[in-house]
């Protein structure tokens, strides 16, 4: 039976336009999703850059507000940037109104890489070996972060999201915490009884994102969580990833077997020549995040240049493995990419210049994909 498939949306600002058009984009691409067929509709967490989802949980309530039965959530909320009680209490009064569509998703901030550096922890290489092809899904050498040619902006992005003084908590304590005032048994550190209005006994689904088998996707498993697997951004871990992930799985209560989503960044058109041509800039886009820049408006295909030989070095694993393509090839390569990871549900970006194209892309992938029969988990 074809598994579900889901929208991963980042807001993306494209070149000439503005913030309040991408947002009104994207509230009319949850729409579109929801009278397609699509389970959910994820949104992500950036800040300081051309992407206009910054403040994912209030963007998340308005997207439930204009649509009626597509779950919604994040993609995820970036937990050195906010304290527990704050996530618990804004996502508790979004179901409050809009009760049993909500996904919570939780993934690590930067913050806790700095921590690491700043006490001399260098980071761990990732393994060299050349990109090879498994089952039909390409897998390159995992991109080591260290390769950003510039990482000043994103510091000061980082430490401009605190407080003077501030520090993230672990990222396990945190989780827990939300789990502690998700339901309703959390207490401080003096044993005193707190209790999140609202938030406490709601209907909300606690959802850890990761893009390695490190620690997010291990503690998924052993809380029994469902868990995304971040393919799109990191597609060289993505075997790693989920293996870890269902080898420290334990049942539980809500979740007595792994529940895995893969995402996949993806752009469809009538034909392949058609949809390589709206994703030409996606180099681009990538290269300015990459570089150090931060995600910059996205380029128009039929004005931009090529990008230069000497960038695409550093981007050249995520424009290998962008599905790009017709209908039917793109939903080829999404199904092998589905039996090689085992996933149970697929979640999509898709970004494209204009609007019009990312909505019709995701048409004719649902159309291809059959969702109007898909019965999601």
């Amino acid at each position: 039976m074809t598994i579900p498939l889901s929208v991963l949306d980042l807001s993306p600002i494209s070149s000439g336009s503005t913030a309040r058009q991408a947002l009104r984009n994207t509230i009319d691409l949850a729409r579109q999703a929801e009278r397609l067929g699509y389970h959910r509709f994820w949104v992500a967490e950036h800040h300081f850059v051309q992407v206009a989802s910054s403040a994912p949980t209030t963007l998340i309530g308005l997207i439930a507000a204009a649509t009626e039965s597509i779950r919604v959530g994040s993609a995820a909320v970036q937990l050195g940037h906010h304290t527990s009680i704050s996530v618990v209490e804004a996502f508790g009064t979004i179901d409050a109104l809009y009760p049993g569509r909500l996904d919570l998703g939780l993934g690590r901030s930067g913050h806790r890489g700095d921590q690491l550096r700043s006490a001399g922890v260098p980071p761990v290489p990732a393994p060299v070996r050349p990109t090879e092809v498994r089952d039909g899904v390409v897998i390159p050498p995992p991109f080591i972060p260290g390769q950003r040619l510039d990482t000043t902006r994103l510091a000061a992005g980082l430490q401009a999201l605190l407080l003077p003084g501030a520090k993230a908590l672990p990222y396990t304590e945190q989780v827990q915490q939300i789990r502690a005032l998700l339901e309703g048994n959390y207490t401080d550190a003096d044993g005193v009884d707190l209790h999140a209005v609202p938030g406490e006994g709601s209907d909300i689904q606690l959802w850890l994102f990761g893009s390695s088998g490190g620690e997010s996707a291990q503690l998924a498993g052993r809380l029994g969580l469902p868990f995304a697997a971040n393919y799109h951004v990191s597609p060289g871990t993505i075997v790693e990833t989920v293996e870890s992930y269902r080898s420290a799985f334990r049942p539980s209560r809500q979740h007595p077997r792994p529940y895995v989503v893969v995402s996949a960044d993806v752009v469809v058109a009538e034909d392949d020549s058609t949809a390589q041509h709206l994703a030409s800039t996606y180099g681009h886009w990538v290269y300015s995040i990459r570089s150090g820049a931060g995600a910059a408006q996205y380029l128009d295909p039929d004005t931009a240049p090529p990008l230069p030989d000497q960038h695409r070095s550093l981007v050249d694993d995520r424009i290998t493995t962008q599905f790009v393509g017709s209908p039917a090839s793109v939903a080829e390569r999404l199904t092998a990419l589905q039996q090689l990871t085992g996933a149970d549900e697929l979640v999509i970006t898709s970004v494209t210049h204009d609007h019009e194209d990312r909505v019709n892309s995701h048409r004719l992938l649902a159309r291809e994909w059959g969702l109007t029969h898909v019965r999601a988990a």
